[in-house]
């Protein structure tokens, strides 16, 4: 007997049909002889319409008391699923974060996980019951109820699965598993049959929307193996776990994109210490986030220094680096909010030299300018104009051969 911690988001149980039928796969896997932990999300929309109320109330609402509000998203989808399931003559009990002590910091709307006390769930399981957990929510110190963010029921249910030792965790989406690129821009992309943390974390952080990246943390951390799956449509999905010296790893995994990028140049600044500071200090007391970051250094003791920003940023940024040229000692402040990021993602990289030439040489043959670039171990990023998005995508999944899934380290084609 396994045991097995099922999460469905939103979509999933969006109408009374959907609960159906995701009770329908609980009581499958439950058929199978595995205990069985279900964590769900709101109904499809309901966080947001429960957001559209409390802004109707008032302007800024108490984040407390916003919390309170949204928590009853999840309340309302664990008692209809268990309902349904006791229906169907399998005993289930539902609960909410507080109830299974899902301890977090006091951070409302983006608490933390601190500790989860699973005696109760244990307990429910062993009587032979279904357990069904509220997602995206659980309890301070003070006994105030918290929630995790957009994306919490996910890594509420990898935390259960840590907390309990569980066998897999599967989350259940609108997709069938993460694919080699966005099957609306590839139409050849393939379904991974498995991903390491690390790539997924890494597609996930540029752009993949299959897991939201604190639940792939969590799962690395805790070593709990993750499977995509689709709530709507049969099949194995992808495993997402360490990584195997056994396995064949792929040179390239997958291709990301992220359309919500801007980027800000400071042309001529002096070339001295503390330049950088000055120039991201005030972007950082702004809490904007900056991601990719160039500087080139010129002939006549000055530099151009060049970063990117979440799109919905743009204009912040622009206006307090204008607001600062006077001690920046600039030039010139440019920027461009029409650009896009393209990148490749692979742990194979870490063995095999070339990926980088490969992939520029390719975008260059179709007339792509590259106007940024930024790696990692297992990742090379360009930051191009978004009229290339979809060309971009589409000539480096093809010329990494991702449709046939052939690209793998010592394949001699790669």
């Amino acid at each position: 007997m396994a045991l097995i911690v099922q999460k469905f988001g939103g979509t999933s149980v969006g109408s009374v049909e959907r609960i159906n039928a995701v009770a329908d796969k609980v009581i499958a896997e439950h058929k199978a002889g595995n205990d069985v932990v279900v964590v769900v999300s709101a109904m499809g929309g309901e966080t947001d319409r429960l957001l559209k109320l409390a802004n109707e109330v008032a302007r800024n609402p108490n984040s407390r008391e916003l919390d309170v509000l949204l928590a009853t998203g999840e309340q309302v989808t664990i008692a209809l699923l268990s309902i349904a399931l006791e229906a169907r003559n399998y005993p289930a009990c539902s609960y909410t974060g507080a109830q299974v002590h899902i301890r977090t910091d006091s951070a409302y709307n983006k608490a933390r996980i601190i500790d989860i006390d699973v005696g109760r769930v244990n307990k429910t399981l062993k009587e032979g019951k279904i357990v069904v957990i509220a997602g995206f929510q659980g309890i301070d110190e003070h006994g105030n109820i918290t929630t995790l963010g957009r994306g919490g029921s996910d890594t509420t249910a990898v935390a259960m699965a840590a907390a309990l030792k569980a066998d897999e965790c599967h989350i259940y989406t609108d997709v069938d598993g993460v694919y080699t690129a966005d099957p609306r821009i590839v139409p050849a992309a393939r379904r991974l049959e498995n991903l390491t943390y690390e790539e997924m974390l890494e597609l996930a952080s540029l752009g993949s929307k299959v897991l939201q990246i604190r639940s792939v943390e969590f799962a690395r951390k805790y070593n709990v193996q993750l499977r995509v799956l689709s709530s709507f449509k049969e099949g194995p999905g992808t495993l997402i776990t360490g990584e195997d010296e056994n396995m064949e790893q792929a040179l390239i995994s997958g291709i990301a994109y992220n359309r919500d990028e801007a980027k800000l140049t400071v042309v001529g600044v002096p070339d001295k210490p503390g330049i950088a500071f000055s120039i991201l200090g005030p972007i950082a007391d702004a809490y904007i986030e900056v991601d990719m970051i160039v500087q080139n250094v010129g002939v006549d003791n000055t530099t151009d220094f060049t970063f990117t920003v979440h799109r919905n940023d743009y204009e912040k940024a622009l206006a307090i680096l204008k607001k600062n040229v006077a001690k920046l000692g600039t030039k010139n402040i440019t920027g461009d909010n029409r650009i896009v990021k393209i990148s490749v993602v692979g742990v194979g990289m870490r063995s095999h030299a070339g990926i980088a030439s490969k992939m520029f040489d390719a975008l260059a043959k179709e007339g792509i300018n590259i106007m940024m670039i930024s790696t990692s171990e297992i990742k090379i990023s360009v930051v191009v104009d978004e009229k290339y998005l979809e060309l971009g995508v589409r000539t480096l999944h093809s010329a990494f051969e991702l449709e046939n899934g052939s690209n793998v380290e010592g394949d001699s084609r790669a």
